[in-house]
């Protein structure tokens, strides 16, 4: 069964959508909640619920579906994820293999490059990332 998304107006909402996109392993859902949802208010929504399973969620879905159609939107994403609560404690606990995926993700950001960002924007996002 498909999940319904629709644009969260709070952090509760937000945190019932990401459980259930996180139960399914739904990555297209992920990807039409992250389309819809306003970069800017991530670090607000995510509030201090960011954990591992959530930001390779968020980082597969930016890649298997929206980095294609619209980068820009990828590249806010990745910024405005780096403010979230709990970002350096997800980053620092990441494997090696997951570390290649974010990697992957800014490789094709850089592929796809569009007049939103620069490639210093990116670069200095990287480091962020601790790319």
């Amino acid at each position: 069964e498909k999940l319904h998304i629709s644009e969260p107006s709070n952090a509760y909402d937000f945190g019932q959508i990401i459980n259930a996109v996180n139960i399914n392993k739904d990555k297209a859902a992920c990807a039409d909640l992250l389309t819809i949802t306003d970069p800017k208010k991530l670090p607000v929504l995510l509030s201090n619920k960011l954990e591992g399973e959530i930001f390779l969620i968020f980082i597969q879905s930016l890649e298997y579906y929206v980095v294609g159609k619209d980068p820009g939107l990828v590249y806010q994403h990745l910024f405005y994820l780096s403010k979230a609560e709990r970002f350096k404690v997800v980053l620092a606990l990441l494997s090696k293999n997951e570390k290649e995926q974010v990697q992957q993700l800014f490789d094709l950001l850089s592929e796809n490059q569009n007049n939103q960002y620069s490639s210093e924007d990116l670069e200095s996002l990287k480091k962020v990332y601790e790319l």
